[in-house]
């Protein structure tokens, strides 16, 4: 397999700072010049090419049958060590194709290398032991944040292909794997995909459920193309992000349907930056955001073109862009956005929580209003949001994520109240004192709103939060129904049109420290 095989053309962007990125040119360029010899040039095929008797004949001597080296399948025998033992004899060979029959085949931690495709027939499941033994550690490269036990592993690899009609699934239950019950208080829950520094891997076509910790990790990897793949973590344990991709390059994630208990698609930058990133065409519900720009976030994100995705069911909020750790965020577009029983629809912060990346960090909001870790403040700008409709709704307390698999009553104390309000916020767009937000246009954008705000809700005082690992909802309810924007520069409104439901006592828009803003 060649590198970038397999790979749809990417759009030429629109913006002329993208033609004359030489990363970018060497994707566009290379992926549409080879789809326009496919297409309308055939005679350019060559004219010896082999019959397909033979081609069949190769392809069936490069594919590894995990059941002719031990694998059983019938979901009570450990088939850790046969499928490793295949996946081991696909890489001796030079690659190929290690498929998975029909049939339940309980596994620990395996290892994938280069040149492998890993292919699942349709009733075929890899699913994971719940025996937190059966995933150790000594021989993976420790994870940059949190835990590194994991379910499918790989490292410094390069065409690498997990794809078919069957299922991973990590059994990944609070009962089976409780948070923090590691030495030390350590929460070592698997997640179900980790991939560190790997070239050229496509992901397509798998459903993937239930992790005890994040889904899909993908960290430093380049040439990345994740295609018609059915994310279900909702309302599984908790941090079951969907798709995480830390400081990865060139990345295509299309056709995609993700219900995530987490985060559903969110690029983190530790250490290198997420650059030349395509998202559309995407299905997308998540408990906390469907989009997700941050948690780390000092590599920066830059040149991400995000498109023709429904966004539904994310009460605490569908497209989050954050800088808190330095780097910056620049040529950010999206558009063609349909959202549907959302909170906040969009939330842009620069902050200084000034994460470093140095050694491993746990998740959480480990820092409040107080000082910086040490990092310096980062840029956001060059954002622009075009064609957007979206539906903010308040959380009933009913349908809130630990209610639903922890059993309990849903609480409605005034408390619980008051936080599904601030979930269900309007627009924000803030940065910090000293350190403005610049050059954001929306455009084309209708989001009905609940409304209900008071009087006394007018009257609210936001706080800074300048340290604090960023939730739209940690600034409590906002004095403002539609759009509050804070320590900005440059910010434009085209055709932005805000309504409510109901009555709201609020204004519609309140600006606090910024310069420029054009309605």
């Amino acid at each position: 397999m060649t590198k970038n095989a397999n790979r749809d053309a990417l759009p030429q962007r629109a913006d002329t700072r993208d033609r004359d990125n030489p990363t970018w040119q060497r994707i566009t360029t290379g992926l549409l010049g080879g789809l326009c010899v496919l297409l309308f040039c055939p005679s350019t095929l060559p004219v010896n090419a082999e019959p397909i008797e033979k081609v069949s004949a190769n392809h069936s001597s490069s594919t590894f049958d995990i059941r002719l080296y031990g694998a059983v399948g019938d979901g009570q025998t450990f088939d850790t060590e046969a499928i490793q033992t295949t996946l081991d004899a696909c890489a001796r060979n030079g690659g190929g194709v290690v498929r998975v029959p029909p049939g339940e085949y309980v596994i620990g931690t395996i290892m994938l290398k280069s040149n492998t495709t890993l292919s699942l027939d349709h009733g075929a499941v890899l699913a994971g032991s719940q025996d937190i033994d059966d995933y150790p550690t000594e021989n993976l490269r420790p994870a940059r944040e949190g835990n590194s036990e994991c379910l499918l592993y790989a490292e410094d690899a390069a065409n690498i292909r997990v794809e078919g009609l069957g299922v991973i699934d990590g059994r990944g239950k609070p009962d089976a794997f409780p948070r923090r019950a590691g030495r030390n208080n350590r929460d070592n829950r698997p997640r179900l995909m980790r991939f560190e520094n790997c070239e050229n891997v496509t992901l397509s076509g798998l459903t993937y459920k239930d992790p005890a910790f994040w889904g899909i990790h993908l960290v430093d990897c380049r040439d990345v193309h994740v295609d018609s793949v059915t994310i279900r973590f909702r309302n599984n344990h908790y941090n079951n992000d969907g798709i995480d991709l830390d400081a990865c390059e060139n990345v295509l994630i299309e056709n995609c349907d993700i219900n995530a208990g987490d985060d559903a698609i969110c690029l983190k930058s530790s250490l290198g930056p997420c650059r030349n990133f395509v998202v559309r065409n995407c299905k997308v519900s998540s408990n906390t955001a469907a989009l997700k720009f941050g948690t780390s976030s000092s590599g920066g994100f830059i040149n991400i073109d995000v498109s023709n995705c429904y966004f539904y069911d994310c009460p605490m909020g569908a497209i989050k862009l954050q800088i808190v750790d330095g780097g910056r965020m620049e040529n950010v577009n999206i558009s063609r956005i349909v959202m549907d029983e959302v909170g906040s629809p969009l939330f842009i912060r620069l902050g200084n929580r000034g994460r470093n990346y140095t050694k491993n960090t746990w998740t959480g909001p480990t820092t409040g209003s107080g000082d910086s870790e040490g990092a310096g403040v980062g840029i956001v700008r060059g954002i622009r949001i075009t064609d957007v409709i979206a539906k903010v709704t308040i959380e009933e307390p009913a349908r809130s994520e630990r209610a639903s698999y922890k059993g309990k009553a849903p609480r409605q104390t005034p408390e619980q109240v008051a936080k599904a309000r601030a979930k269900a916020g309007p627009i924000m767009i803030t940065g910090i004192p000293g350190h403005r937000i610049e050059d954001v246009v929306l455009e084309n954008i209708h989001v009905s709103y609940p409304g209900e705000g008071t009087e006394a809700d007018t009257e609210r005082v936001v706080p800074e939060d300048v340290a604090r690992y960023p939730e739209q909802f940690f600034f409590d309810v906002l004095p403002a129904w539609g759009a509050y924007i804070r320590h900005a520069k440059n910010v434009r409104f085209d055709n932005v049109n805000l309504s409510t439901r109901a009555s709201d006592a609020r204004e519609s828009i309140v600006l606090d420290d910024v310069i420029n803003f054009q309605e």
